[in-house]
């Protein structure tokens, strides 16, 4: 029976593709570089910020150097400006409350930099306990190693078997993968379902109620 769900965050919990384009856009023009649609940075996030940055440079412009530009002008936008755009996904709040209610740990294990990660968490479900919110960290590998989920699994003190890992990339699906624990796609975010197909995740679903109704009916048919 899953006790745990870890959850990515762009793209699964909150659309926030919006708030990351202008926010990207405004550190290119800053530096001088054109800048991207926002519906192109739905292939450009989910990697950390840095390969973002490297993803919208220009070719020839892919240099360190840039790249830590670009993250300077970002940071400091991003940060006073990462909730003007950005909404959760329809039936999101209500399945969190409702996983809360009936005793699920939820987390979170997301490739956007720690702070803004705990920042979002904290800003759109506020009455929402999560056992564990993990962003990317300095030193730290990102997703698709397993490493935030196995400290998400060390905080939370559950079993491999205990937890259900929810994405909407082939990243998050073969960070499930990697850990050795199930997956769950759900196709209402970035990337196509044939991107999260690939990896064969032992559920997909087309909306976060879809979610409750799997875990309730494991529950039962554990009971039995």
């Amino acid at each position: 029976m899953k006790s745990l769900l870890i959850f990515d965050l762009d793209g699964t919990l909150l659309n926030t593709i919006a708030d990351m384009a202008v926010s990207t856009n405004h550190a290119l023009v800053q530096c001088g570089f054109p800048v991207h649609k926002a519906s192109d940075y739905k292939f450009f996030i989910g990697n950390g910020i840095n390969k973002l940055f490297e993803r919208v440079l220009p070719e020839g412009e892919k240099t360190q150097e840039n790249v830590l530009r670009l993250r300077q002008y970002f940071l400091e936008y991003y940060g006073v400006h990462n909730s003007e755009l950005t909404l959760p996904y329809d039936g999101i709040p209500e399945l969190l409350k409702n996983l809360h209610n009936l005793g699920f740990k939820l987390a979170v294990a997301s490739n956007k930099y720690h702070k803004a990660s705990e920042q979002l968490i904290q800003y759109f479900f506020p009455d929402i306990e999560f056992v564990a919110v993990i962003g990317q960290r300095e030193g730290i590998p990102t997703k698709p190693d397993p490493t935030i989920v196995y400290d998400i699994l060390s905080i939370a003190k559950v079993d491999k078997m205990e937890v259900l890992y929810v994405g909407d990339s082939g990243v998050d699906m073969h960070t499930a993968r990697n850990a050795g624990i199930d997956a769950c796609g759900v196709t209402w975010g970035f990337r196509a379902r044939a991107e999260l197909e690939a990896f064969s995740p032992k559920y997909m679903v087309d909306s976060p109620s879809e979610i409750l109704k799997i875990l309730v009916s494991n529950k039962k048919k554990t009971a039995i």
